[in-house]
């Protein structure tokens, strides 16, 4: 079988390290990324099949970094709704902190604004509504 790896540098290394010394345990089998991650299942890593049909065009998936948990916790938040203010009395940051993470999470995603990284976001299922 032939992988790709996707992630950042560290976490490409970690997971061929991981690959190399212990067979992989398969602990959940789902349709989509989107069910796999509402399984809360704790995992290292998603294998998606490469003939499984993209929900998204070829373009819109070109080389996205990962989102940081935190990055993803706050995405969740603005899907929810909730402005920086609220966002940053929820999670104990401030609000420029919150700016901070939306800027790389737009950044990232190479969205247009805080509703087109959520929908960016819900299209690669890295998060649900």
């Amino acid at each position: 079988m032939r992988l790709i790896v996707i992630g950042s540098p560290r976490q490409r290394r970690d997971l061929r390290e991981q690959l190399e010394t212990s067979a992989p345990d398969v602990v959940g089998e789902f349709g989509s990324l989107a069910e796999a991650r509402d399984a809360d299942i704790a995992a290292d890593a998603f294998l998606v099949s490469a003939s499984t049909p993209s929900p998204r065009p070829l373009d819109d998936a070109a080389d996205v970094e990962a989102l940081t948990p935190r990055e993803i916790e706050v995405l969740e938040l603005v899907a929810a709704g909730l402005q920086n203010k609220a966002i940053a009395a929820r999670l104990g940051i401030s609000d420029q902190t919150v700016k901070f993470h939306l800027t790389s999470i737009t950044g990232k995603l190479g969205a247009a604004n805080r509703t087109d990284a959520v929908r960016r976001a819900v299209r690669r299922g890295l998060i649900t509504l």
